[in-house]
């Protein structure tokens, strides 16, 4: 079995480790913002800082980690940003003892630099480590084992947190994930450098530039790269937004919002095998414009379901039982579950053309590029809500508009792919 193998279970667990770790970090440090170090406007604006903080570095430094990957051996840099990522939590430790808000923000940034000189290895290596035919099939785990993790890490950084000496359980579970993460580095085949001669050029702004154009060279690498970033775009709004979503709109409790994040992330695992089931290993689009048609009729019926009157009629939030059992939420899982399914089989071949089109020298400079580009468009995902709820428009209605918009990108999918 692909995922039991010396091969990829090692780059599997470093990555699955990682973005577990992120996610325990990022939700107890909202947490405890929120419920113990600041209170009202200064609680929502710290967290808002420490958002936009964790995806800063991938603005600042992908450049510089893209051409770090493709002139050193990746199996390498993969060692050495897990032995940061051991330092970042001592530190991320000690800003929790000592309840320093403003510490636990700046070691967020810190964890952020960490995974941004990690992404381009995570990808980059892939097809060094696999042949052509298990490349889509390995993409599909990294791809549900990182919705995984954040699921995971976010529902385990929430609980420990709000136990007594909540801090100090979730620095030890920081440093143990951390410490397990470079032992599994360790055992991550060699992978050698690519390109020894390219030469690091410390000027970010112009080296960003210059990798974001060389996107463009090869076509369907670029409009790949857009479809992927597009597909963020849509994530971070329904996985932003669903909270607001289940209070407001479904008058529904907190652990509502678990199950739509557990839906979302076992579609997306769903969808993925799904694609590496009919695709068979060959390297092709043909599913990418239907799973594209899919996610736009299940967010459009979304907004309807939602609409439905007995939720407008609701005087006290729905336990999670409460809500399973009245009619229209059965649409609404089938929707979300389907949504994610269908996102599954969307996102994997378009990865894995990035990594088997680009060439090996330059394939973790285009990776860079890709989470340039996933970044930017996860920051217009934040805009567009912004817009629409300035608009005095709904949460339901933003995920109306975003699956009509998502048509009109399925045309583009299927005019250039």
């Amino acid at each position: 079995m692909l995922i039991l193998s010396r091969k990829l279970f090692p780059l599997f667990a470093t990555q699955f480790l990682g973005a577990f770790n992120d996610n325990v970090f990022k939700n107890a440090l909202v947490i405890l913002i929120s419920y113990s170090l600041a209170s009202g406007a200064n609680a929502r604006l710290l967290i808002t800082i420490a958002a936009g903080l964790f995806i800063l570095p991938f603005f600042i430094f992908s450049a510089t980690a893209g051409q770090l990957a493709d002139k050193y051996n990746r199996t390498h840099i993969a060692q050495w940003t897990k032995v940061a990522e051991i330092v970042v939590m001592l530190t991320a430790a000690s800003g929790f003892y000592l309840g320093n808000s403003w510490l636990l923000i700046s070691i967020l940034f810190a964890s952020g630099v960490q995974s941004t000189f990690f992404g381009p290895v995570k990808y980059a290596i892939l097809p060094q480590l696999l042949s052509k035919q298990e490349l889509l099939a390995g993409n599909a785990y990294v791809e549900s084992g990182t919705f995984l993790a954040i699921l995971l890490g976010t529902i385990l950084g929430g609980l420990l947190i709000i136990l007594p000496n909540g801090s100090q359980l979730v620095s030890y579970v920081l440093l143990i994930i951390a410490i397990l993460g470079f032992i599994s580095s360790r055992y991550i085949p060699n992978a050698p450098a690519p390109d020894s001669t390219i030469c690091i050029k410390p000027n970010i702004v112009i080296e960003t530039i210059k990798i974001l154009k060389y996107c463009t060279t090869n076509r369907k690498v670029f409009y790949c790269i857009l479809a992927i970033s597009w597909f963020w775009l849509i994530g971070a709004t329904f996985l932003a937004q669903f909270p607001t979503f289940v209070k407001d709109y479904i008058h529904a409790e907190a652990k509502v919002v678990t199950l739509f994040l557990t839906l979302f992330t076992i579609g997306i695992a769903i969808g993925s095998f799904i694609c590496a089931t009919l695709q068979r290993g060959q390297i092709k689009t043909t599913l990418v414009p239907y799973a594209a048609i899919g996610m736009s009729l299940f967010m459009i019926d979304i907004y309807f379901a939602s609409n439905h009157k007995v939720y407008n009629n609701l005087h006290a939030l729905l336990s999670i039982q409460q809500f399973i059992h009245m009619g229209p939420s059965i649409r609404i899982i089938i929707d979300i579950l389907c949504l994610a399914i269908c996102g599954g089989i969307y996102i994997v071949p378009l990865y894995t053309i990035v990594q088997h089109d680009s060439e090996n020298r330059y394939r973790a400079r285009i990776i860079a590029g890709l989470n340039v580009y996933n970044s930017f468009f996860m920051v217009v995902s934040a805009l567009y809500v912004i817009g629409i709820l300035a608009m005095n428009r709904t949460i339901p209605e933003a995920f109306l508009i975003l699956g009509i918009f998502n048509i009109f990108a399925t045309i583009l999918v299927y005019k250039f792919l």
